[in-house]
């Protein structure tokens, strides 16, 4: 029998069904040394934030938990990860290191220094495929360049053959022992975001919480999703991004299950295909970043470097607070700060309002959703505020600025969202609740509400603010355009 173990490096796949390099060593008998390194290091600024943080713990504390069940022990240690692996290598008298493939820029990098120490200590590094549907080098336009527009990219990805069908956790590991520091030495709830404390009657992290949440959409979401995915008020979407984010489900088990559950519906095709078509953003996302590594900080398109934003420390803490006196936007602040979560629709209107009502610069936004979403990421992070922003691949025109009143009226016209999340305004009748600056003064006397007190009085007019971000968009056209 085989004694020698390889170490299998988890990072972002926190499970372990769907992992072809913990399939193969199990396989072959290989026995395994499960660990996880902390190296806040490798990302620099992109570290994981606080909300992330908390959602790791539990995820690590998780996959412990199923690997003791197995009678084996996960083992955590902290700083520069291709040090720590060789020194467990050495430690364990392991003949290689196993890992799924990241895409992170700063991912690629930790995973070239893992590789030449590795080989440098004789050791063998090997990658397999799990976090992406589709390999980055592989899908290419006709003249070898990378897609920069979504419709024609998932057409491409589309004509590809099916993803692979997804693995089962291997039936029986031989879990190799090792000595290293326990979970709580991580710290990584050191410093929890203040609303932490009820976040595990929301989430469940972990891969049993992925499947139980992939169950809960199978059987109540998706049959709905078309129309209920818009509507911020209603369960109407999978909320399935912080267990694809930490791998605790791979993203072809969730397209299996998706196309499983409706094979060919026609009736039920519509849903179906609306969500994989929201998998194919996430897959666009990651190789967007993965060929222009810049996407987190500098805009896509180079014209927006000439943007005349403006840093207004005020403004951007009225956004973050959820005191801008625009209901909606106020509403998905404070779920966000709640919950670490916040409806995409409601993204949408939230990120809109601080690049082009506020002339806010998107990194501001991007930097705030990074420490508080519990699913943020940083392809999709990046490309969805570069979207909005304007200065992203296939972004919304820039003259495209969310009307924040007419997309509460909209998507959440019984104000079933806004009343959650905004309590002060619960009272207000439907036809005001969105527009309370403007309900006459005994309507808001008798819902309780007084502008300027309990709730603000909106920091910018809409008519104004939009004058003024198109302004700034032709001043910025103005300032690219080549002169002669």
């Amino acid at each position: 029998m085989d004694t020698q173990p390889v170490i299998y490096w988890f990072h972002q796949d926190l499970r372990l069904a769907d992992l072809p390099g913990l399939v193969e060593a199990a396989s072959n008998g290989i026995p395994v040394v499960p660990v996880y390194v902390l190296d806040d290091a490798a990302p620099g600024e992109w570290a994981p934030g606080a909300a992330s943080r908390w959602w790791l713990h539990h995820s690590l504390k998780s996959l412990a938990a199923s690997i003791r069940q197995q009678h084996g022990s996960l083992t955590f240690g902290v700083g520069p990860a291709a040090q720590r692996l060789v020194e467990l290598a050495a430690q364990t008298d392991a003949r290689g290191i196993y890992c799924s493939r990241a895409f992170e820029p700063w991912a690629v990098q930790q995973e070239r220094d893992v590789q030449r120490r590795a080989e440098r200590a004789g050791l063998a590094f090997e990658r397999f495929v799990g976090s992406l549907l589709f390999d980055p080098e592989q899908i290419r336009t006709q003249s070898g360049t990378f897609y920069q527009t979504f419709t024609p990219f998932w057409k491409a990805c589309r004509q590809q053959s099916e993803p692979s069908p997804p693995q089962p956790a291997p039936p029986q590991i031989r879990w190799h022992p090792a000595s290293g520091l326990a979970l709580d030495d991580l710290r990584l709830t050191a410093k929890p975001p203040p609303s932490a404390a009820h976040w595990p009657s929301l989430w469940q992290p972990g891969e049993a919480g992925a499947a139980a949440a992939l169950r809960q959409f199978l059987d109540h979401g998706l049959a709905g999703y078309q129309q209920g995915r818009e509507l911020p008020g209603q369960a109407g979407t999978s909320r399935l991004s912080p267990h694809l984010h930490f791998g605790e489900l791979s993203p072809r088990q969730l397209w299996r299950a998706i196309k499983t559950h409706y094979p060919d519906n026609a009736s039920l095709a519509v849903h179906r295909d609306r969500f994989l078509a929201q998998l194919g953003w996430r897959e666009f996302s990651h190789h967007l970043l993965h060929h222009f590594p810049a996407l987190p900080n500098a805009p896509f398109n180079s014209a927006y470097q000439q943007f005349p934003w403006i840093e207004d420390a005020v403004a951007l803490a009225a956004w973050r607070e959820g005191r801008t006196g625009y209901p909606l936007v106020d509403a998905g602040m404070r779920e966000l700060s709640q919950t670490g979560y916040m409806h995409n629709r409601v993204r949408m209107v939230t990120a809109s309002f601080l690049t082009k009502h506020l002339l806010q610069p998107w990194q501001a936004g991007e930097r705030w959703f990074w420490d508080t979403l519990v699913d943020a990421n940083l392809a999709n992070n990046a490309a969805s505020w570069q979207w909005v922003a304007g200065s992203g691949a296939d972004a919304a025109p820039y003259f495209r600025i969310f009307n924040p009143t007419l997309q509460g009226q909209r998507f959440d016209p019984e104000g079933s969202y806004v009343r959650r999340w905004v309590p002060e305004l619960a009272a207000l009748p439907n036809r005001h609740l969105h527009t309370p600056v403007a309900a006459p003064e005994a309507v808001l006397k008798a819902a309780g509400v007084r502008l300027g007190d309990t709730y603000p009085k909106p920091i910018v007019d809409h008519r104004q603010a939009r004058s003024a971000a198109l302004a700034a968009y032709r001043d910025m056209r103005n300032a690219a355009a080549p002169t002669g």
